[in-house]
């Protein structure tokens, strides 16, 4: 089923990553401007061994950047230098919306561009997107080619789930490997599972199985249930993947990345909390609520003495200036010391 006639395909800076690589997922309302440029400076992105090796931002509607409402949702794009490779990772089920965004993300100057085929929100797959896409296996294809002809310089990617209700590999991952899009994340549940059961890591050994029997040259990417980078390292090794997205195992915790980061102190976590609140505010202030960032203080603010009264008076908080003093105070109380 590989389409060689479309060997021509962009791979980017795919093919200039050394393997195993390790990559940040997108998540909405966690993996933001502010965050990622938090994440790009602590676990020393781009030295050797540090890391996120590839950035994602968190997922952007297609038909939104098309719409008149477009300059709220670019806020969902805003990147720095620093963060290099990052992709932009779009969902939509409109072919044409989604060329255009992909134009839209090449004219931003992204390093690739990622198409969003497993998320499990009921909103999103009323729109047809998301995992809904797995249901769709044409018009799955011809929104990877969409966004092929918006950005035709630039390497396309699919994050995915192992299939919808049941194990699919076997029928849908080979109709995304026919696109020869550069890399391909899976999440080793079905949409059904959600996260409710453990991920089954057996599942990107098969579709990577499948990809070498098929004689792609599509990059993947496991996905599910990864604690930290030796995790990461091991199942890489049962797997054979080449590369490995990490998710939830960042909240409170920056220096996921970096492999000579042993320790983490209070006080670190403390100062990245600030940090972070004050980029959330500077950047994301004008169009977000503020309650968005402090779905992160939970993570920030455990595993020594007060932090549960901290944690109560930080969520009370209405801005970062309030935050700034209420850990400033609670560094000169006895707790602290």
């Amino acid at each position: 089923m590989i389409n060689n006639s479309d060997a021509t395909i962009p791979k980017g800076f795919w093919e200039k990553l050394a393997k195993p690589f390790f990559v940040l997922a997108p998540m909405a309302d966690v993996t933001d401007a502010s965050f990622r440029q938090v994440i790009a400076r602590y676990p020393r992105h781009g030295e050797p061994g540090g890391g996120p090796d590839v950035f994602w931002t968190e997922f952007v509607a297609a038909d939104g950047l098309m719409s008149p409402g477009r300059e709220v949702l670019r806020y969902d794009l805003l990147y720095t230098e620093h963060e290099r490779p990052i992709v932009a990772q779009l969902f939509g089920s409109n072919p044409e919306k989604m060329e255009g965004a992909a134009r839209l993300c090449a004219e931003l100057g992204f390093d690739g561009i990622d198409i969003n085929m497993g998320c499990p929100d009921r909103s999103i797959e009323k729109q047809c997107a998301g995992a809904a896409m797995m249901k769709d296996p044409a018009r799955a294809r011809e929104i990877i080619r969409a966004a092929h002809r918006g950005a035709p310089a630039l390497p396309i990617s699919v994050k995915t789930r192992i299939g919808y209700n049941k194990n699919e590999i076997a029928t849908w991952i080979p109709e995304l490997l026919a696109e020869n899009i550069a890399a391909l994340t899976i999440h080793c549940r079905t949409r059904k599972e959600m996260s409710k059961v453990p991920a089954r890591w057996e599942h990107v050994r098969e579709v990577v199985e499948l990809r070498d029997k098929l004689g792609s040259e599509t990059l993947i990417l496991g996905n599910g249930d990864v604690k930290d980078i030796e995790d990461a390292k091991e199942k890489v090794r049962q797997t054979g993947c080449d590369g490995v997205m990490l998710g939830r195992a960042i909240f409170g915790n920056p220096w996921l990345f970096d492999q000579n980061k042993k320790e983490v102190s209070a006080e670190e976590k403390l100062n990245v909390l600030v940090e972070h609140t004050k980029l959330y505010e500077e950047l994301l202030g004008k169009v977000k609520s503020f309650a968005i960032v402090k779905k992160h203080y939970k993570a920030y603010v455990n595993g020594f003495d007060g932090a549960a009264e901290l944690r109560e008076r930080l969520m009370l908080a209405a801005n970062a200036t309030e935050v700034e003093h209420i850990v400033e105070a609670f560094r000169k109380s006895p707790q602290a010391n």
